[in-house]
C-alpha cells in the first residue's frame, strides 16, 4: 500500500529523476560527486530555493505570481540606495528589515488589488510588475554598482566552511545566508502542516467558497499569502546582492519561471489545494542541477532555458493527468453510489 502511494506521488519521480541525472554528471565529469561541487549546488540553492517557498504558498491557495521578482529588485535597490546615502554603519539586520518592510508593502498591494478586483492573480501582478520596475528604472534611475554600504560588503565575506578540490585546484564556499534557506524552509513547513493559517491555504487553493463556509477569511489568508512573497522577496533581494557581492537590478529577472517551475514539477497543483515543502524544494534542486552541471557535461549553459522549458511541459502535464484521474475515479465512485 506505502508503495502505490509513493509511486503516485511527483517527489518519488523527482527524486528519481535527480539521482539519473547525478549519475550522469559522474560519468561525464567525474566531478558531481565531490564536496567542491556538493558546495556550489548548496550555494545555487538558496535564492531559488528561498523563493520557491512562497511562490508554493501562493499556487497551493489557487494564485500565481509574477511580480516578486521585481518587488525583489525595487526592495533591494531602495534599500541600498537609502543605506548609502544615509552612510548607514550599523548592523546588516537593518538593511534585511527595511527590504523586507519594502517587499511586504508591495506584497500586500498585491493581495489587495486581487481581493477588490476579483481579477486572476495573474492578470494582476503582471500588471504590478512592470509598475514595480518601471518605477526602479525611471524614478529610482537603477544601475549596476559595486559600492555597497558598510554592513552588507561585510556579509559578503562571511562564510560558513571552505572546501578545496584538489585534483582541480579550486576551492569553493558556503555563503553564510545558507541558514536563512533553512529557516525559511523549516518555518514554512510548520505554518503548512500545524497551524490553522496552513489549513486555510489549502482550503482556499481546494474551493474558495467551501473554505470560506468553513469560517476561513478567504480575503485575510489572500493578503497574507501575497504579503508574506512580497517580505520574502524583499529578504531575498539583499541575500541576492551578499551572494553576487554587488547591487545588480536587473538580476532576478526570469526567476518567476524557474520557481513556477521548481513548484508544480515538485507536484504541486496549478489549479491549487496541493503541494509539499519536499517536493518544491526537489523541484528547485532539479532545476538547479540542470542550471548549474551542463558545464561539468560540456554542453553550453543556454541549453538550460530549453531544458528548464521541457520539464515544466512535463511536470504540468503530469500534474494535469493525476488530477483528471482524481476527477474521474470520483465520478466513478458518485455513480457507484
Amino acid at each position: 500500500m506505502k508503495t502505490k502511494k509513493l509511486l503516485k506521488r511527483n517527489e518519488f519521480y523527482v527524486a528519481v529523476t535527480i539521482f539519473l541525472l547525478s549519475l550522469v554528471i559522474q560519468l561525464r565529469s567525474g566531478q558531481f560527486f565531490t564536496a567542491n561541487n556538493f558546495v556550489d549546488l548548496a550555494r545555487a540553492m538558496i535564492i531559488p530555493g528561498m523563493l520557491t517557498m512562497g511562490v508554493m504558498m501562493e499556487i497551493i491557495s489557487g494564485g500565481i505570481d509574477v511580480s516578486f521578482p521585481a518587488i525583489s529588485m525595487l526592495s533591494m535597490y531602495a534599500t541600498l540606495e537609502l543605506l548609502l546615502k544615509t552612510e548607514y554603519d550599523g548592523p546588516v539586520a537593518l538593511a534585511f528589515a527595511v527590504a523586507t518592510m519594502i517587499g511586504l508593502c508591495l506584497g500586500l498591494i498585491n493581495g489587495a488589488l486581487i481581493c477588490w478586483l476579483k481579477l486572476p492573480a495573474f492578470i494582476i501582478t503582471l500588471g504590478t510588475s512592470s509598475i514595480y520596475l518601471g518605477f526602479m528604472q525611471a524614478v529610482l534611475k537603477s544601475h549596476t554598482s559595486s559600492l555597497l554600504p558598510g554592513p552588507v560588503s561585510r556579509m559578503v565575506k562571511s562564510f560558513l566552511l571552505t572546501v578545496t578540490n584538489q585534483e582541480l585546484g579550486i576551492s569553493s564556499s558556503l555563503p553564510s545566508v545558507f541558514v536563512f534557506l533553512i529557516i525559511i524552509v523549516a518555518f514554512t513547513a510548520f505554518l503548512l502542516k500545524y497551524t490553522m493559517l496552513g489549513r486555510g491555504i489549502y482550503a482556499l487553493g481546494g474551493d474558495p467558497v467551501a473554505a470560506e463556509r468553513a469560517g476561513f477569511h478567504v480575503n485575510g489568508i489572500r493578503l497574507f499569502v501575497y504579503g508574506f512573497m512580497g517580505a520574502l522577496a524583499g529578504f531575498v533581494g539583499i541575500t541576492r546582492t551578499i551572494l553576487v557581492g554587488s547591487c545588480q537590478p536587473n538580476s532576478l529577472i526570469g526567476y518567476e519561471m524557474t520557481c513556477i517551475a521548481a513548484v508544480v514539477l515538485g507536484g504541486t497543483r496549478i489549479s491549487g489545494g496541493h503541494g509539499t515543502v519536499t517536493g518544491s524544494l526537489l523541484g528547485a534542486l532539479l532545476l538547479t542541477m540542470v542550471s548549474n552541471s551542463l558545464i561539468l557535461m560540456g554542453i553550453p549553459t543556454y541549453w538550460s532555458k530549453f531544458v528548464t522549458g521541457i520539464l515544466i511541459i512535463l511536470g504540468t502535464g503530469v500534474s494535469a493527468y493525476q488530477a483528471l484521474k482524481r476527477q474521474k475515479q470520483l465520478a466513478a465512485n458518485v455513480l457507484e453510489d
